[in-house]
């Protein structure tokens, strides 16, 4: 084999943390086409009793997804909980200003709550803290998790659901260091209204786990000095800091599109930096963790220029952002996944935005098929795969230039080890958008390994999709040049590729 060396070097001895199963989350808003004929359809072919596509329900539970994050997203920081509850002829219709769109909220705690139990998935429940505030917030948690017996817990049960729906996990709000979120806030004002928001919770139930908001982009200019402020006033009241980040490819610049988790590394270690920093002036024992509640790779550009188009129109689930994703994309996506598991220690929580048809992994058509995008391959075999503990390995690698995050290492790589089900996988970009990487990764420390299998997505067009006409254009392959010789695991890497690796370790 030939093409630039790296080295990998794997022990079982070095262990990050533990796989936490919630990193492989995703994220349904209500957001162009994500709820309506993307999740919920009645009247399709193969929709259920509850109106759900049963196409989506099958590729969610393939996909490996563990909680859902709703309903927003700039969407919540308008919404009334109470509208999407209840008989739906009597809920209102409204204007949905985050997405200029009209929501008919046929689709609502409820209905989510039913869906998730059917895809068997944790809920992850945003409160609106732009248009409103503390005490809708326990309205709602007491509608959610309250048995019955109270004014809000028996409107559940007379609504249909008598068994209290024990939501653990509650987001504070959503981006509201953003001038764009409704309700926008300081760093000052935020975090005083989500500290007290939180003990209001916290008498209800002082076991639920809350997420403050963090920045909405490493490149906002309150970013640092918004998680600062705002968990001087939250640090002993909540759980979890938010961090969202989204990638694209600007222009035919690839070499620095396929280093974009160099960037989410950086955010990462700079939240944790933050964090406990503001832990150890406040002289506190507690540990803030992340949950990366919103990632992807997103088109911006091209979605801000449709949303700038000047119209009259407000629809009813208009088609927002639904990027075609192609082979490029879905190496980024699998790196991506790669450095949240390598922060495992520190990121508990994650969320890829969003689900369905709107920035998604899955794709559907009104009364027509559904299908997976590319970056599908890379999320499903992650979350199926990555079990055990993630490793803290030793990469040597040349190193890239790149325009937007200087110089990075062409080899992005983690590995988990499942000691019980004696599996060690291995989860490998190269970043190189024109050269091969000849790897070697060492396995000296497992007491042998055989190879299993190995896959991976790569090929000559960056610029392959998968479509409504050709959902299988791009899909995982089995890795040509891959095998174990003298403990060593060796393969050649192609170019802006993503590689994965199952050994058996159990001998």
């Amino acid at each position: 084999m030939s093409g630039l060396p790296a080295r990998v070097s794997v022990d079982p001895a070095f262990v990050v943390a533990a796989v936490n199963r919630r990193l492989f989350g995703s994220f349904v808003e209500h957001m162009g086409r994500c709820v309506y004929t993307g999740l919920y359809e009645p009247g399709h072919p193969r929709a259920d009793a509850d109106g759900f596509r049963e196409d989506v329900l099958e590729l969610v539970r393939e996909l490996g997804v563990t909680t859902v994050r709703y309903p927003g997203g700039n969407f919540v920081s308008g919404y009334r909980w109470e509208d999407g509850v209840g008989p739906r002829e009597d809920r209102p219709t409204r204007l949905e200003p985050a997405w200029r769109s009209v929501e008919t909220n046929a689709f609502g705690l409820g209905e989510f709550m039913r869906w998730v139990e059917q895809a068997g998935v944790e809920p992850m429940i945003a409160l609106n803290l732009g248009t409103r505030g503390i005490q809708e917030a326990m309205d709602l948690l007491e509608y959610a998790n309250h048995p019955c017996g109270t004014a809000l817990s028996d409107l559940r049960v007379a609504h249909g659901a008598p068994e209290p729906y024990g939501i653990r996990l509650w987001c504070l709000g959503n981006e509201m260091d953003g001038p764009w979120q409704l309700g926008h806030r300081t760093a000052e004002e935020y975090g005083r209204l989500a500290a007290e928001t939180a003990r209001a919770m916290r008498q209800l139930d002082p076991d639920l786990e809350l997420v403050a908001c963090g920045s909405s982009s490493r490149d906002m200019p309150t970013f640092g000095a918004w998680e600062a402020t705002v968990l001087e006033h939250t640090y002993d009241v909540v759980d979890h800091i938010s961090a969202h980040a989204y990638y694209q490819l600007e222009g035919d610049d690839h070499a620095s599109f396929l280093a974009s988790s160099a960037d989410m590394d950086r955010f990462i270690e700079q939240v944790v930096a933050t964090a406990d920093h503001v832990g150890a002036r406040l002289g506190s024992d507690r540990r803030i963790d992340i949950s990366f509640d919103e990632w992807n790779v997103w088109y911006l550009d091209q979605w801000q220029e449709q949303e700038h188009t000047p119209t009259d129109r407000w629809e009813v689930a208009p088609r927002r952002s639904e990027d075609t994703y192609t082979l490029l994309d879905a190496v980024v996506v699998g790196s991506l996944l790669i450095t949240l598991l390598r922060h495992a220690d520190r990121v508990t929580a994650a969320s890829q935005a969003q689900l369905v048809n709107t920035l998604s992994l899955i794709r559907t058509e009104p009364g027509g098929p559904a299908w997976r995008q590319s970056t599908f391959h890379p999320f499903a075999l992650t979350s199926r795969h990555a079990t055990g503990t993630v490793l803290d390995l030793r990469v040597q690698a040349p190193t890239l230039q790149t325009r937007r995050h200087g110089e990075v290492p062409v080899l992005d790589a983690v590995a988990t080890h499942d000691p019980d089900a004696g599996r060690l996988a291995v989860f490998v970009v190269n970043r190189h958008p024109t050269e091969t990487v000849t790897l070697a990764t060492g396995l000296h420390g497992l007491g042998g390994a055989t190879l299993v299998e190995a896959v991976v997505l790569s090929g000559p067009d960056p610029t392959a999709a998968n479509t409504q006409q050709d959902p299988d254009r791009v899909v995982p392959h089995e890795h040509p040049h891959a095998d174990v010789v003298d403990d060593e695991l060796r393969a050649e890497l192609p170019p802006a590729s993503w590689s994965m690796f199952l050994l058996d370790t159990s001998r």
